[in-house]
């Protein structure tokens, strides 16, 4: 394996295991993040529920979709030794898919932001290399 694609291979667990992270914390927290996005409620709020509680679902359905991407950049990683031509498309599909977590990421702690930023726009241009075109093209390098 040439090493342009031993570095995208690492970077997309990195960024499979940050977006696992996100997701976990997302469904663990599900009802602070929705109580921190849609307040605490105040008398005219029914007996039972506040609206971040009511909301908390929509916060745990995000933390799903997150696991879910981040499942499928390290899936993507782990099978780069098969060669297969589709794993470089969805190499790039996955840092294209990556790019707006920087959105998330900014919102929260501004710096990570900036540092997800980096790693998502590498991930769109390094399967464009000609040595990971070759690597996953079979062709001789």
């Amino acid at each position: 394996m040439p090493q342009p694609v031993k570095r995208l291979r690492v970077l997309m667990m990195v960024l499979g295991g940050m977006q696992a992270v996100l997701g976990l914390a997302l469904l663990t927290n599900s009802v602070a993040f929705a109580t921190a996005i849609w307040g605490e409620g105040d008398v005219s709020t029914p007996c039972c529920t506040t609206p971040g509680e009511a909301h908390s679902g929509i916060i745990v359905f995000a933390g799903v979709l997150v696991l879910a991407v981040a499942a499928w950049g390290i899936t993507t990683a782990l099978k780069f030794p098969t060669r297969h031509p589709n794993l470089r498309v969805s190499a790039f599909a996955y840092g294209w898919t990556a790019l707006p977590f920087t959105l998330a990421f900014f919102e929260v702690v501004p710096i990570l932001g900036v540092i997800w930023l980096v790693p998502a726009i590498l991930a769109i241009v390094r399967p464009n290399q000609p040595e990971s075109r070759a690597w996953f093209g079979h062709q001789p390098l």
